[in-house]
C-alpha cells in the first residue's frame, strides 16, 4: 500500500467530497422531473424531522397531507409542514384514497409498519418506510413477496447510512482492502436518560411512548443498533450466522416492557468476523461509537465523521516518500490517525430522501430496498429473541432474500 495508491483510490487526502459511483448514479436525475406530492403517516418526532428535511428539499417534495391517531401530533405536523393546503387525516387509509397522493412517508411505531407499507403499495403508493423494515420475520418475508407484485411502485427503507458520503467512503475503503482483514466491529448507541416522551394525558402512555411496550416495539435493537446492523449488511455483502444477546430492565423501574440495557454479539461465519452491539439508557460516555478493527487498521465512526487508524506497520508504509507523492504530506491528527472526509456532509436522512426522490423519478431500484431491509429486520428481531429468550438463534436458509 503505498501513499500514492492510498490517496488517489481513496481519496481521503483530498479536499473534495468525492462521492462513490454507486451514490452519483442514486442522486442523479435524468431531464426535468416533477415535485412529488407526499402524505406523512405517522407525525412523532420521526414523522416532523422528515418534513422538516423535505423543507430543504422543495424541488422534490410537496407535503400535502398528514395523519396521525393523537390530535396534537396533527397540529404540530401542520405548523411543521408550513403548508396553508395541508390535509390532515386521523385514519391512514382515507390518506391513500387521495389521488393527489403519489407517495407516503410512513413514520409510525413498528408494528403498524407492515399493514401499512402493504396497503399502500395496494394503493399505488410509493412508499419511504422507516426502519425497522417490520416488526417480525413473517412480515418482512410478507412484504419482500407483495412489493414483487407492486414492483412499479418504489419502496425505500429507512437505513439512510447507504446514503451517506462518509459510509459510502467507508465501504469502498472495505472493499479495496485498506482495513486489511476486518476480524471484529464495535458499535454502541449509548444514552442517560430514560427514552421517554412527556404524555399530556395518562390514557396516552402507551400510544406516546410505544417504544417501551413490547406490543409496538423493538426496543433499543430495532430504533438504534439496527442501523449499524445494516451498515454491516450492507459493507460486507453478508449476514450474521449466529446470534446471542443479553439485556434486562435494569434501572428504570417505570413500568417499561422493552429492555433499557442490551448487549448482542452477531457472528459472521463467512467473514470470520465478531460484531459487539450494545446500547445503555443509563451511561452517556461513549454515545454513538461505530469502530471496524481490521488487520492494517480501524475505522471510528462518528455520526457525520470518521477517522482511519491504520496499525504500526501500515503507518510506516504510508509514511514512505516515493518519487511521485514526496510533496504530499499525511496530516495526522493528535490520536494519530486520518480524517476520512475534510468537507462537512448533511445529515443522512438528506441524502436517503434525495435518493428517494431520484428512485421514484427515475423507476430505479432503492439502495435500501425490500430485500436489504427485510435482512436487517431478521436480525433485530432474531437479536431480540436472544435477549428476552436466552437463547442461541441460528440463520436459516428461509431468511435469504432476492
Amino acid at each position: 500500500m503505498s501513499r500514492r495508491s492510498f490517496i488517489k483510490n481513496t481519496s481521503l487526502l483530498t479536499g473534495g467530497l468525492l462521492l462513490h459511483n454507486s451514490l452519483t448514479k442514486a442522486f442523479a436525475t435524468e431531464g426535468a422531473a416533477n415535485k412529488i406530492n407526499i402524505g406523512i403517516i405517522g407525525c412523532g418526532d420521526r414523522g416532523k424531522g422528515l418534513m422538516l428535511v423535505m423543507k430543504e428539499l422543495p424541488d422534490n417534495f410537496n407535503v400535502v397531507a398528514v395523519c396521525d391517531v393523537l390530535d396534537f401530533r396533527l397540529k404540530e405536523a401542520v405548523k411543521t409542514a408550513g403548508a396553508t393546503q395541508v390535509k390532515t387525516y386521523t385514519d391512514y387509509r382515507q390518506l391513500l384514497d387521495d389521488k393527489n397522493i403519489t407517495a407516503v412517508a410512513i413514520a409510525t411505531p413498528l408494528n403498524a409498519h407492515f399493514s401499512i407499507a402493504a396497503d399502500a403499495l395496494k394503493a399505488g403508493k410509493h412508499v419511504y418506510l422507516e426502519k425497522t423494515m417490520t416488526y417480525n420475520i413473517d412480515e418482512a418475508q410478507d412484504l419482500v413477496k407483495l412489493s414483487k407484485k407492486y414492483a412499479q411502485q418504489t419502496l425505500q427503507v429507512g437505513h439512510q447510512y447507504r446514503y451517506t458520503p462518509l459510509y459510502f467512503k467507508v465501504k469502498e475503503m472495505i472493499e479495496k482492502g485498506y482495513l486489511g482483514k476486518v476480524m471484529q466491529v464495535d458499535c454502541r448507541w449509548d444514552r442517560n436518560w430514560n427514552w421517554k416522551r412527556p404524555a399530556p394525558d395518562p390514557s396516552l402512555e402507551r400510544k406516546i411512548n410505544w417504544r417501551m411496550y413490547r406490543e409496538y416495539s423493538g426496543g433499543l435493537p430495532a430504533e438504534l443498533l439496527s442501523h449499524q446492523m445494516d451498515f454491516i449488511n450492507w459493507a460486507f455483502q453478508t449476514h450474521p450466522n449466529e446470534v446471542m444477546g443479553t439485556g434486562g430492565i435494569d434501572f428504570y423501574k417505570d413500568g417499561r416492557e422493552t429492555y433499557d440495557n442490551v448487549q448482542v454479539m452477531f457472528r459472521y461465519d463467512k467473514e470470520g468476523m465478531i460484531g459487539n452491539f450494545g446500547s445503555t439508557c443509563g451511561n452517556a460516555r461513549d454515545g454513538y461509537l461505530f469502530k471496524l478493527k481490521g488487520t492494517k487498521g480501524t475505522v471510528s465512526l462518528l455520526m457525520h465523521e470518521g477517522i482511519f487508524y491504520p496499525e504500526p506497520q501500515t503507518k510506516k508504509e504510508l509514511e514512505t516518500v516515493d518519487g511521485v507523492t514526496g510533496a504530499t504530506k499525511i496530516t495526522w491528527n493528535k490520536d494519530g490517525g486520518i480524517p476520512i472526509l475534510k468537507e462537512p456532509t448533511k445529515d443522512g436522512t438528506w441524502y436517503a430522501l434525495k435518493g428517494f426522490y431520484n428512485c421514484v423519478t427515475n423507476k430505479q431500484q432503492p439502495v435500501s430496498n425490500v430485500i436489504t431491509g427485510a435482512t436487517t429486520a431478521v436480525c433485530v428481531h432474531l437479536a431480540n429473541k436472544s435477549i428476552y429468550n436466552g437463547t442461541i438463534e441460528k440463520w436459516k436458509p428461509a431468511y435469504n432474500f432476492s
